[in-house]
């Protein structure tokens, strides 16, 4: 009986080496792809070299033979740019695939998806939730916006990052993150104003947060972000000027769709006041500093 033979590995290109897009580029080789890497600053994607990535000091040059193509960039108008201007979309070969794992707006990622797709190539908005933690652990949450066919064709390398859920079309990975996003900055609030409040009456913080652990106030961000909060320690994991730009795009998409988001928009000043005054390259669970010293109690 003959065996179907086992199709080749995809060839990947992986285009942004930051403090996210390094550990996963790092899983990916790990799990034994052999990875065409272009960072802006290639000294920051000079570690992958020994594990067997190939570097570019280009970014249409890293992506020409690729099978898909993996964007871990800044923002919006930077993956415009790589895609656009800097030619990657022209180099790259009609079927392949590209999957956009930065957190931009979904008008953004509608926009691309149409222009890729008029070039024959298939695209997926895919941002992620989970941290530098996860992309070193590979337990990031994916959520990934547009066709089915493509969704598929990326789980395997979703898996290897964490766990993915297609939640829809083109731009709907988008809108997933910022509604992520939008709990995650309103909740770090909730729970940094509860702590505060409770240790200017008198109460032990870390005792509060031990005790409200196990009911309905219990939480990811009471337990990790509460616990940060509780030690004073802010060094950036997701820095609260990135929190701000989440909260300012989920508030753009709102008035763009005709959606009301007061809450968003209080956290949103919120976050905007911590920036005001020197906080911006605190994690974003910093915005307990500004809540505090709002109180007298910094």
């Amino acid at each position: 009986m003959s065996l179907t033979p086992k199709p080749p590995a995809p060839r990947i290109a992986f285009l942004g080496t930051g403090s996210m897009g390094l550990p996963m580029a790092k899983r990916l080789c790990e799990a034994g792809h052999a990875l065409q890497v272009w960072n802006r600053t290639a000294a920051k994607a000079a570690s992958l070299t020994a594990l067997g990535a190939v570097l570019h000091t280009q970014a249409n040059a890293a992506v020409a033979e690729a099978d898909i193509v993996i964007g871990m960039l800044e923002n919006g108008a930077v993956v415009e740019d790589v895609l656009f201007v800097q030619g990657v979309a022209a180099a790259m070969k009609p079927g392949a695939l590209w999957i956009d794992m930065a957190s931009i707006k979904p008008r953004e990622a509608r926009d691309h998806a149409a222009r890729l797709g008029a070039l024959g190539i298939a695209h997926l908005d895919a941002p992620v939730s989970g941290g530098t933690v996860g992309a070193e652990q590979g337990t990031l949450a994916i959520m990934a916006g547009g066709k089915a066919p493509a969704f598929e064709r990326a789980l395997p390398i979703f898996q290897i990052f964490g766990r993915a859920t297609h939640v829809g079309s083109h731009g709907a990975g988008q809108l997933t993150k910022l509604a992520n996003q939008m709990i995650v900055g309103i909740t770090i609030g909730a729970v940094a104003e509860a702590l505060l409040f409770a240790s200017k009456g008198g109460a032990d913080m870390a005792k509060v947060r031990e005790a409200i652990g196990g009911g309905f106030a219990d939480s990811r961000v009471l337990q990790l972000h509460g616990q940060r909060m509780v030690e004073r320690d802010f060094a950036p994991r997701a820095r609260l000027s990135i929190q701000l730009k989440d909260m300012r795009n989920a508030l753009a998409t709102a008035e763009e769709i005709g959606f009301e988001a007061p809450v968003t928009a209080l956290f949103e000043q919120l976050y905007a006041d911590g920036i005001k005054h020197g906080l911006s390259d605190l994690d974003h669970s910093g915005l307990f500093v500004e809540l505090a010293s709002r109180n007298g109690m910094s």
